[in-house]
């Protein structure tokens, strides 16, 4: 047997007995969970305009849908996304925004585009 095939066979067996691949697959599926989303979520937002916003979503799989109330342009406008493992991306069709970012647990944030500029973002899910 090759030194290199032994010590990996070693190391596999190690990982096996200990569990370590039953706790690497948990802290994975941890960091990436994005079953978290649906419901309310506050935030602020800053750059070409500024102000805060309040997120209501719905999610089907990887689908979001919901409303989004910004201060500025005051008004709330219909959202669709979508989330893949911690990326998130949605757009409020109503002002011409598209907002991207990461999920991480209760917290989100990114950056978003509008015709007008853009800036950045954060979210925290209410309680």
């Amino acid at each position: 047997m090759k030194p290199t095939f032994r010590i990996l066979c070693v190391a596999s067996l190690l990982a096996i007995g200990c569990g370590g691949t039953t706790a690497i697959a948990a802290v994975s599926s941890s960091n990436h969970d994005s079953s978290n989303l649906p419901g309310t979520w506050l935030g602020r937002y800053s750059g070409a305009f500024s102000g805060t916003f309040t997120l209501r979503w719905t999610q089907s799989g990887s689908k979001l849908r919901g409303s989004i109330t910004l201060s500025n342009p005051r008004g709330k406008y219909g959202i669709s996304g979508s989330v893949q493992r911690s990326a998130i991306k949605f757009g409020a069709v109503g002002v011409g925004a598209t907002y991207t970012g990461s999920v991480s647990g209760t917290s989100m944030s990114g950056s978003y585009k509008s015709p007008h500029g853009g800036g950045k973002w954060s979210a925290h899910k209410k309680p």
